[in-house]
């Protein structure tokens, strides 16, 4: 089957269609025909060599972690799926026509698959975050990055249950986060003064931009407690918690997939590029200025 794949680490760059086996669905797993696949910032790092210190990477590789698709094999002990059905979810080969998941839900008709296909991974890290601060309503929760796929998504999730967030983000995507029910701001110099004006008392901070702005962020929480990164490495030596430690689950997936379809959350797609644009795709993804997801689709 066709796959993208990286003989070495490197760029971008390094990612190229191949030729693979096709994959067999194990006891526990299904496999699908790949209709779309969510490209993420842990794929470059794989990619790129740079995770070697935790895990080693079998080279050749294909990268992924989300997809969706149309299931055409069922593992042994697996119930509540059939060849046919349209699921989206995790797994770590997915760029590719064919696909192994371990964890899924299934993806109504009035899901396009594009956006199941981006909804995994940032889902997780907005549950996740959620979780780890957790905001009361009434209180204040400041987000970085709340244009983008989890930020954007923690901004829907945090005012739905009657947080009060201001959202940072470029000046292009202002809207975007006064759309998602945020007070929006700008990056860069004299944010926190901006923030001050804005709200006199910040009770958390996320973190989803790794742009440098956890001094600031410390200095508007007063303190380091209830301040969270998913991307910046720096919180080590500023004593800010720094957590990317996924914990897929399948059930908080279906969860987020049925507020999709009624509309009350939405993840944003930057770019859908076909398969074959992979290391395009990936470059903005490491960029980090994607503003939204980047899918590929076969």
């Amino acid at each position: 089957m066709r796959a993208v794949v990286f003989d070495r680490f490197g760029g971008p760059e390094v990612l190229h269609l191949g030729e693979v086996p096709e994959p067999e669905a194990g006891p526990g797993r299904v496999r699908v025909r790949v209709e779309a696949v969510g490209l993420n910032a842990f794929d470059g790092k794989v990619r790129s060599g740079a995770m070697e210190a935790v895990f080693r990477t079998r080279l050749p590789a294909v990268p992924g972690l989300e997809v969706a698709g149309v299931v055409d094999q069922v593992g042994a002990d697996v119930v509540g799926v059939a060849e046919g059905d349209r699921i989206t979810g995790w797994t770590s080969r997915g760029a590719a026509e064919l696909a192994v998941l371990k964890l899924w839900a299934p993806v109504p008709d009035g899901l396009d698959v594009v956006q199941a296909a981006a909804l995994p991974v940032v889902g997780e890290a907005a549950r996740r975050a959620l979780r780890i601060l957790d905001p009361k309503p009434g209180e204040t929760l400041l987000v970085h990055g709340a244009s983008g796929g989890i930020g954007g998504l923690v901004t829907q999730l945090a005012v739905a249950a009657g947080v009060t967030v201001i959202g940072t983000a470029s000046a292009a995507n202002q809207e975007r986060v006064a759309a998602y029910g945020a007070t929006a701001t700008t990056y860069g110099a004299g944010l926190v003064d901006r923030v001050r004006a804005l709200a006199p008392t910040v009770d958390a901070v996320l973190d989803t931009s790794g742009r440098g702005v956890l001094p600031d962020s410390i200095e508007l929480r007063g303190g380091t407690d209830r301040v969270l990164t998913l991307t910046d490495p720096a919180a080590h030596g500023l004593g800010v918690e720094f957590n990317e430690r996924s914990k897929p689950s399948a059930e908080e997936l279906t969860e987020l997939v049925d507020l999709v379809v009624r509309g009350e959350v939405s993840v944003p797609v930057a770019k859908v590029l076909p398969l074959a644009e992979a290391a395009r795709g990936q470059g903005l993804v490491d960029d980090g200025r994607s503003g939204g997801k980047v899918v590929l689709v076969p």
